[in-house]
């Protein structure tokens, strides 16, 4: 009974203090290594306080049993005992680092650098590592004493006697120390080279900025000039570059290479000009002239912390002073703006989609949210603010903060957030010494890690809990921070608050992107100043909303987009409500007015449709069957056939700007790698969708003047049927947001009614709905072309069903035939439609196909068409619908397939382009790699038309030539900015591809 309540004991005290398996620790403790210490209680409350007490006891007693002999192990043992900071600082180290532990044991004598530094304002620094490094000999020497250093780092980190900040400093003053050791190293071993040449080693990156992790690559450059000090010759230059090449390389490798002891660290220098495909070494000269002419934005941000760390002092200074100032001219670059949208995209979009959610450093929310905004901002501030130029990311946003750059409040918040982040990436380098910036998954590490920030409760749960808060932090501060103090600037709300001057203001907002910073700052002034609610709420969205519009081609159009918007809406309460509480609400509007003219010129004459963007299903399309309903109950309760009409079109604006919302909106996420539709498949169905829904619309439209023009003068006494058929793109189901409504009239006189009546009355009909339909408005027009009619403008502008038939029974032509294969009522009786319908598709689908003469008169017709239409000095590479392999080209290969085959092949009588061109392919008629360039280019062509009307507010079927203009084009089209380039040669590439195709089948050209 004692023996086992002794074990109960036992396995008490060890549960209490945080042993996982209090029955090994027993055993640990009972082996005779440890049994000075086994029963002291001190020893095991230091192991409760460690990370993890059953590594600590663990690596404890494997350090006891590996010492050389009993005297040492004496000392230790009663060292632990005696010295309560030293067993703080060793028992800490081993809980919370298995790697450290291991090096313990095949170095058991190398514990005694803990008792180094044991006064907590004791901090070493370059010269302390340096003279801690100064009896390495070799490779393997070098790597033994960075460990035994690096135990001394680790123990002031997990007991506390050092903060993030300072550990970090500490590392890179390591590193930096290691780089000279190892230079000194390489230059004992090939002293020929270290002769011919001065070599000056830049430390980049966290090295540089002196706030390393445990793990991480250290990043440096190498500047060089030949030991004479000048007037050199070019053969003892090129001489002088390969020793020091020679050399750098030793160093390198001393470093990173692995050997029985494991190794350093890697030393990567692809931050240098021309990243790895550029010379290893360089001078200093050709480090300047890179600078000067290639380099890209984010060198510039890379240099903000470089500082000499190795070799040649007077050197490295040389190269300080020198690019120096280059870095502080970054931000004037033309096109510093459009890399750095660049920058912020890339980082999220290399992480695998399977660690986003764990990422420390890449992810939203993690550490390169916050270095990124600091860098960026003391790039545009630091020109002219000098304070604004420390290397370290935590020291600098304390500088901003103190400049009023940024918000003390926001400071504050980012700051702890990036100190309690940097802290969580140390400690989970720093238990396997393992380049890692992700999450552990296993529960064990993450108690072990949630144990080492002191959560003690339920170590899990409340380590999970912060980071997602701090994560949150950053996410919410990320881009507010760039804007807040814009607002502080011009809002003036607390005097006596240091405020970004106008000028700085003004800097801000070209540095991202804004083209007239003092109107922008007017509209943000008019938007912000003031006491009411409306002003106070939308301070509190602008930042988010101006980030937002700076990630668009236009930022100036959304900002003033908004302030019109916010003019005619802001003492509605549901506005304001809907934007601060509907999240997707404020994002959409953002990209919605900063995406072009169009949907912005609908919003702003109907504001109220801001609605449709906070609901789920507010931008999802109606069908024709409700928008007709709609429209209809509008005309009946107007008071007249303009009444009617006005109302009909505005249910039109209204859905146009829904169609335009969402395709805006959905192309934005796609090219933000979001949920909305990315891949090609989800591209098409976007196209479909857009064409569709805009033919539904104006079809309600068509039906809703139809109705006007006949209850204005008729009633329900209107001689005779009547109904209105599709043509081209309208039949299709394909329009573009540009495109005509082409139509047919078709009627019947009814049953007993005067022939001649029915014929005037039907007349009236269609001339009244295209002038109600062409009435001066502010609603987008809705232009009715029924110049595919028989005879077209020639041609009577209405038959009769039976007039039709007699028509295309004897004088038919070829197009006219051809014009058929898209026919589709969209309005009017129902009836009359399906039987003119009826009537047409021995016409459009006959039998056999059409003759040999009617195939050339086809081609003759397109060959004109190509060389008549085309305006003067357009760019036929370029021209979406008549260029080369555009619209024209694939619609008209696909349509002579349907004449050829339609009537043994059901599937090919559609009105649609694509159904067809896909039932052609299923029917073997055209092979399915034909098919699907044919369809790539249509879709294309399809996409650029529509993103040119959504930019210009106006049809067009080439490229922009305004810049902006054409860079939102690109970004509708998934294009990053400043890749416009690639755009055009994407669609030429595209479009030249399918004219290969459309030679060979319609042309039947090899």
């Amino acid at each position: 009974m004692v023996q086992g309540g002794r074990r109960d004991s036992r396995f008490g005290r060890f549960a209490r203090r945080g042993f996982t398996d209090p029955g090994a620790a027993g055993r640990l403790l009972d082996s005779p290594a440890v049994d000075r210490v086994r029963d002291d209680p001190a020893l095991l409350d230091a192991l409760g306080a460690t990370a993890d007490p059953d590594l600590a006891l663990r690596s404890f007693v494997r350090l006891a049993e590996a010492q050389p002999g009993e005297e040492e192990r004496r000392l230790l043992l009663d060292t632990v005992r005696a010295a309560k900071p030293l067993r703080d600082r060793l028992l800490g180290v081993l809980g919370s680092s298995e790697a450290l532990g291991d090096h313990l044991a095949r170095h058991p004598g190398d514990w005694r650098a803990l008792r180094a530094y044991e006064t907590a304002d004791l901090h070493p620094g370059v010269g302390e590592f340096e003279a801690a490094l100064a009896s390495v000999k070799d490779p393997d020497g070098l790597r033994v004493a960075y460990r035994r250093a690096l135990l001394a780092v680790a123990a002031r980190d997990v007991c506390g006697t050092a903060d993030v900040a300072q550990t970090a400093a500490e590392l890179a003053d390591l590193a930096t120390a290691t780089l000279r050791a190892a230079l000194a190293i390489a230059s004992r071993e090939a002293p020929e080279d270290a002769a011919l040449c001065r070599l000056a080693v830049i430390g980049m990156g966290k090295c540089g900025g002196h706030e390393l992790n445990y793990v991480s690559d250290v990043d440096v450059v190498f500047v060089a000039e030949p030991a004479g000090g000048g007037g050199e010759s070019g053969g003892e230059e090129s001489g002088a570059l390969r020793a020091a090449t020679r050399l750098a390389s030793r160093m390198m490798r001393i470093c990173s290479d692995t050997t029985a002891e494991g190794t350093i660290w890697p030393v990567d220098a692809n931050l240098r000009p021309e990243g790895r495909n550029g010379p290893l070494v360089r001078t200093l000269s050709s480090h300047l002239a890179y600078y000067q002419r290639w380099a890209k934005t984010w060198e510039f941000q890379a240099l903000l912390k470089a500082r000499p760390v190795a070799g040649d002092a007077a050197l490295g200074r040389e190269y300080r002073e020198a690019v120096g100032p280059l870095v502080w001219q970054a931000a004037e670059r033309e096109n510093f703006v459009t890399d750095v949208q660049q920058m912020r995209r890339r980082v999220v979009a290399e992480i695998p989609a399977a660690q986003l959610d764990r990422e420390l450093k890449l992810g939203p929310g993690g550490l390169r949210d916050v270095e990124f905004a600091v860098q960026l901002l003391q790039l545009v501030h630091g020109r002219g603010d000098t304070s604004l130029r420390s290397p370290t990311t935590l020291a600098a946003l304390d500088a901003l903060a103190a400049g009023g750059y940024v918000g003390r409040q926001d400071a504050a918040a980012l700051g702890d957030a990036y100190r309690f982040l940097r802290t969580l990436e140390h400690r989970i380098q720093l238990h396997r010494m393992r380049r890692t910036h992700l999450m552990p998954r296993d529960e064990g590490e993450l108690r072990m890690l949630g144990r080492s920030l002191g959560f003690r409760q339920d170590p899990v749960a409340e380590l999970t809990r912060a980071w997602k808060r701090h994560a949150a932090v950053v996410r919410r501060l990320h881009e507010k921070i760039f804007y807040r103090p814009l607002l502080d600037a011009v809002a003036q709300l607390a005097p006596g608050e240091i405020r970004l001057s106008a000028g700085a203001a003004r800097q801000r907002l070209e540095a991202l992107g804004y083209a007239d910073p003092a109107a922008a700052l007017r509209h943000l002034e008019a938007l912000t100043s003031g006491v009411s609610r409306k002003a106070a709420i939308q301070r509190t969205l602008l930042p988010v909303l101006l980030g937002w519009f700076a990630d668009s081609a236009d930022p100036d159009a959304g900002l003033l987009g908004f302030r019109k918007v916010s003019d005619a809406l802001g003492q509605t309460p549901w506005y304001l409500r809907l934007l601060r509480d509907e999240g997707a609400a404020a994002e959409n509007l953002a990209r919605v007015l900063s995406a072009g003219r169009l949907a912005p010129d609908l919003l702003l004459r109907a504001p109220e449709a801001v609605a449709l963007l906070g609901d789920p299903e507010g931008l999802r399309p109606r069908g024709r069957e409700a928008l007709t309903q709609e429209v209809l109950a509008a005309v009946g309760r107007a008071g007249g056939p303009e009444q009617a009409v006005a109302a009909a079109r505005g249910v039109r604006r209204r859905e146009l700007f829904r169609t335009a919302a969402a395709d805006v909106v959905g192309a934005h996420k796609a090219a933000d790698g979001g949920d909305a539709e990315g891949t090609p498949a989800e591209v098409a169905a976007a196209v479909d969708r857009v064409g569709r829904a805009l033919a539904d619309l104006n079809a309600a439209t068509i039906a809703g003047a139809l109705r006007a023009a006949v209850d204005a003068r008729w009633g329900d006494a209107l001689p005779t049927r009547f109904a209105v058929i599709g043509m081209g793109r309208f039949g299709g189901r394909e329009l573009n947001y540009g495109s005509d409504a082409d139509v047919l009239f078709v009627h019947e006189p009814r049953e007993g009614a005067d022939e001649r009546e029915a014929g005037e009355a039907a007349f009236a009909v269609a001339n009244e709905m295209r002038r109600l339909l062409q009435l001066p408005s502010s609603d987008p027009p809705l232009p009715i072309d029924a110049d595919l009619r028989p005879e077209g403008r020639s041609g009577p502008l209405v038959r009769t069903l039976a007039s039709y038939e007699a028509y295309y029974r004897r004088w038919s032509q070829v197009w006219e035939r051809h014009a058929l294969l898209r026919a589709e009522p969209v309005a009017g009786d129902e009836e009359l439609g399906r039987r003119f319908v009826e009537l047409i598709d021995p016409l459009r689908y006959p039998e056999g196909g059409p003759d040999e003469e009617a195939v050339r008169e086809i081609r003759r017709l397109k060959a004109r068409m190509e060389s008549e239409r085309l305006p003067r000095g357009a760019d036929r590479t370029t021209h979406t619908k008549l260029g080369r392999g555009g619209l024209s080209d694939v619609e008209w290969t696909v349509q002579l397939t349907q004449l050829r085959h339609a009537a043994a092949v059901p599937g090919l009588r559609t009105t649609r382009t694509r159904t067809a061109l896909a039932a052609a392919r299923d029917a073997g008629l055209i092979e399915a790699d034909d098919a699907a360039v044919l369809d790539e280019a249509w879709l294309l062509a399809t996409r650029v038309r529509n993103a040119v009307m959504l930019v210009r507010g106006r049809p067009g079927d080439t490229f922009p030539s305004e810049p902006r203009e054409l860079a939102a084009v690109g970004r509708y089209l998934g294009y990053e900015p400043g890749h416009v380039g690639e755009l055009l040669e994407d669609y030429r590439r595209t479009t030249r591809r399918a004219r290969t195709v459309v030679d060979r089948l319609f042309y039947g050209i090899d």
